[in-house]
């Protein structure tokens, strides 16, 4: 079992930048591919960015690659998404996902943290 931590999160200005963090545990993930979602109230959970352990990402929204940047450091096991230039509407729920490369479900998740915009 893999179990997923995210820290990192709070409250920010709109123009600031955070930087989320994933910590990863139970089996080393280099079987997984490792991604963020982020679900606002009332809306659907949307796919943010993923990342696999050879390197390659991949975005949500094209247009995100600009402000959105997900990383990762082997050698602690834990993935980061970079959020420069934060708008009102990046405010929601940020959760880390876990899925193996094969598969396209993500069968692991943290519990959330919260991300909020003050304008």
């Amino acid at each position: 079992q893999v179990q997923l931590v995210e820290s990192g999160g709070g409250l920010v200005q709109a123009g600031g930048s955070l930087r989320l963090s994933c910590a990863a545990s139970g089996s080393r993930l280099s079987n997984y591919v490792m991604g963020w979602f982020r679900q606002a109230p009332g809306k659907e959970r949307e796919f943010v960015a993923s990342i696999s352990w050879n390197g390659q990402r991949t975005y949500g929204i094209d247009s995100w690659k600009g402000r959105f940047a997900i990383s990762r450091d082997i050698l602690k096991n834990t993935v980061y998404l970079q959020i420069n230039n934060l708008k009102p509407e990046d405010t929601a729920n940020y959760y880390c996902g876990a899925r193996m490369a094969a598969e396209k479900e993500y069968d692991y998740w943290g519990q959330g943290i919260q991300v909020t915009v003050s304008s």
